[in-house]
């Protein structure tokens, strides 16, 4: 086996196709440099003759993104059509003005596809095939041959689908990629065939075999592995797993499993991929593509999720504070991820004991079981914080010796109406309370907002950010509120309203906090006042609030 494997990106391409994608130019050229910045050998922009976006995808990617890059622009299209003739072609006339330096051509190798879908005899498709790749050697291209259904192919006939390939080498293409365009074979099947077309390609030692798999049966990046132990060098994928139907091989997932110290190829099998110097952006590099993307980041998944290297329960973490790798399987750092301890009704002391020193804090084990005790009872009346770690740090920062709790808060609230034709309502709230926790005298404010949330935040900064002017820089970024249905033994009693708040300010942070009760409002302000206290004693350089235990 060679001892490199290149990772061929599709994102732009076939990530592109998954339902609820949709890339700007701007889009694709922010992720093209993603990828050429973590050091990716190809990375596919599109197919330049479906559409002018890619197109002028092409002449920007190249003339700007990738100049002084290593990694190669590759475009995708398929063979002449039938019963033509290359210079006639105008997808084949696209790839060749695209200027590319990389041409992946895709063709039909299951012999039913090619009479019933393309509707043309076999040897009209070994003819389609053998023109098109000899069209771009030619002319001095890279080219590969994106083998479609090549599995299928290889169980229904596998005579011709070989012979598919071979046309491709005597005609001079670079790679034959194996595709698993149905996402039906089995890791096992993967690895024999590619094993079994390596055998049949011994003749041409300088052709590479790469693989290109669909996740409809979950085993994409299985399958993908098993090809590399059948001989594949070169693998096809997306940034998290996006692509048709169910995705494609997930290609931050790839990655990992290629280059990672612990899961990857390239310490278990030798292989080398990307930079090991690239690794610690792999975390960074499936965040940009979700947000450009405007996808959503599974918490879960692997390696690069937020929940990757999470820990809840109370016996694994305390496990993991004396020995790591009792319960992750790699250095997480090493990937750009962080392994945390979530706090929950689950949790043990040491959950709690962690938390406090990622937060810079020092309590005792008396401490750290009277906040535990708290959590418990707050997650039964309706709290979940295993998302909602600032109001956690709050909880342990009041239980400083000399933090006081307030005496008493009262809610008064007025609704103010536009009427007179107009539509517009806007809730007004006098929110009194006594601030001895923030250290001020009881007072009155009153603000208005669009909805009591928006009102009960102004309400409280009109209070507050004349004495600690680094709230100015807090920002409400989102709110949450979900209905908690009472236990079986309290049915009949109200609902309890759980409000979740998210926060951000000027330098990027973000903190989460929780609160519940039967009332909304009182839910909001608990979450709020948990929210800006944190925003108080983290977003700036004044006296924090007393942190001694």
């Amino acid at each position: 086996l060679s001892n490199s494997v290149s990772i061929y990106d599709t994102t732009l391409r076939d990530g592109a196709q998954m339902v609820g994608i949709s890339l700007t130019l701007n889009d694709k050229l922010k992720i093209a440099k993603a990828l050429a910045d973590i050091g990716v050998d190809y990375i596919e922009g599109g197919w330049p003759g479906s559409n002018p976006k890619d197109a002028e995808f092409f002449k920007l990617c190249k003339d700007n993104i990738l100049k002084g890059q290593s990694s190669k622009l590759a475009a995708f299209g398929s063979t002449r059509r039938k019963n033509s003739t290359c210079e006639e072609d105008t997808n084949v006339q696209a790839l060749l003005f695209s200027e590319a330096e990389v041409i992946t051509v895709v063709a039909k190798a299951w012999d039913v596809q090619v009479t019933r879908v393309l509707e043309t005899t076999l040897a009209e498709n070994l003819r389609m095939v053998a023109e098109t790749i000899s069209y771009f050697k030619v002319r001095s291209k890279e080219v590969m041959l994106d083998a479609e259904h090549f599995f299928d192919g290889f169980t229904a006939n596998r005579a011709y689908s070989l012979e598919c390939l071979k046309i491709a080498v005597k005609a001079g293409v670079d790679v034959v990629v194996l595709c698993d365009t149905n996402g039906g074979s089995m890791p096992w099947t993967v690895e024999e065939v590619t094993r079994t077309v390596k055998a049949e390609l011994m003749p041409w030692p300088h052709v590479r075999i790469g693989v290109h798999t669909h996740n409809d049966t979950e085993l994409a990046v299985a399958n993908s592995l098993a090809a590399v132990r059948g001989g594949a060098s070169l693998v096809q994928g997306c940034v998290n797993g996006y692509g048709e139907r169910t995705g494609n091989a997930n290609l931050a997932r790839m990655l990992l499993e290629l280059i990672s110290v612990i899961g990857g190829l390239q310490v278990k099998m030798g292989f080398t991929c990307i930079p090991p110097e690239s690794l610690a952006n792999l975390s960074k590099l499936a965040s940009t593509v979700a947000d450009v993307t405007k996808q959503t980041m599974s918490p879960t998944q692997p390696y690069v999720g937020s929940a990757a290297f999470a820990h809840k329960g109370g016996i694994h973490v305390a496990a993991i504070r004396r020995m790591p790798e009792s319960y992750n399987h790699m250095d997480p750092t090493l990937v750009g991820n962080a392994m945390r301890s979530v706090v929950s009704e689950l949790s043990g002391k040491g959950n709690i004991l962690d938390k406090a020193e990622k937060a810079g804090l020092v309590l005792d084990n008396d401490v750290a079981g009277s906040v535990l005790a708290h959590i418990k009872q707050m997650e039964r009346e309706g709290c979940a914080f295993e998302n909602a770690g600032a109001s956690v740090d709050m909880l342990i920062v009041r239980k400083g010796k000399r933090y006081q709790q307030p005496d008493s808060q009262v809610n008064q609230a007025m609704v103010k109406l536009s009427v007179g034709g107009k539509s517009q309502v806007c809730i007004q709230l006098v929110q009194k309370h006594e601030l001895e926790r923030f250290a001020l005298p009881a007072q009155v404010s009153a603000a208005e907002g669009i909805g009591p949330v928006d009102a009960l935040s102004h309400a409280l900064r009109s209070a507050l950010e004349k004495h600690y002017p680094q709230l100015e820089q807090v920002e409400l970024a989102d709110y949450h509120v979900h209905l908690v249905e009472p236990s079986t033994a309290h049915k009949g009693t109200l609902s309890t309203t759980r409000v979740t708040v998210d926060f951000t300010d000027a330098s990027g942070n973000k903190w989460t906090t929780v609160g519940a009760h039967t009332s909304i409002v009182e839910a909001s302000f608990r979450a709020l006042v948990d929210g800006l206290e944190f925003g108080i004693v983290n977003c700036s350089e004044v006296p924090k609030l007393d942190q001694s235990f």
